[in-house]
């Protein structure tokens, strides 16, 4: 499990020791095409990379049904709202194709981090970044949703 965590992409250019804690808290996950990996409010136990396949965040509204608001393929990690309480999931994940994850198990990182605080430095600056930048390409999604169309106004 070191090695396949090692070579991912989000972890690239963490410390051996950093890589090892996080293995030891790893299993490997497989989904079937279209399987559920979680849903919204279910506790969020721990955060997956994924090292193939791909995977749709979904939410469901009801004038429209199942809306697909992003798409995560191989080399992203999914998943952060282990993170900060209430620890639960604010969307839908479901595998598009067959898909293998590293699952990292959330109660053993957060003693982890607790326990190595540059660990859960390195974690967290991760993890913030990739907030920053979905949360930036939401905002850019939502003003191209929100333009008036061409001959509307």
């Amino acid at each position: 499990m070191e090695n396949l965590s090692a070579s991912h992409p989000f972890l690239a250019g963490m410390s051996a020791h950093h890589i090892e804690l996080l293995a030891s808290c790893a299993t490997l996950k497989k989904f079937a095409e279209h399987e559920v990996i979680f849903r919204i409010g279910e506790p969020a136990n721990g955060f997956y990379l994924i090292a193939d396949g791909a995977v749709a965040l979904q939410d469901w509204i009801s004038e429209r049904g199942t809306i697909t608001i992003e798409m995560l393929l191989a080399g992203e990690p999914l998943g952060w709202s282990w993170l900060f309480r209430p620890y639960r999931w604010h969307y839908h994940a479901r595998a598009i194709k067959p898909t293998t994850a590293i699952f990292f198990d959330g109660t053993t990182l957060h003693h982890l981090c607790n326990q190595d605080l540059t660990f859960g430095h390195e974690l967290f600056k991760r993890m913030s970044e990739i907030m920053v930048r979905r949360l930036q390409a939401s905002r850019a999604k939502l003003i191209e949703a929100l333009k008036p169309q061409k001959g509307v106004w």
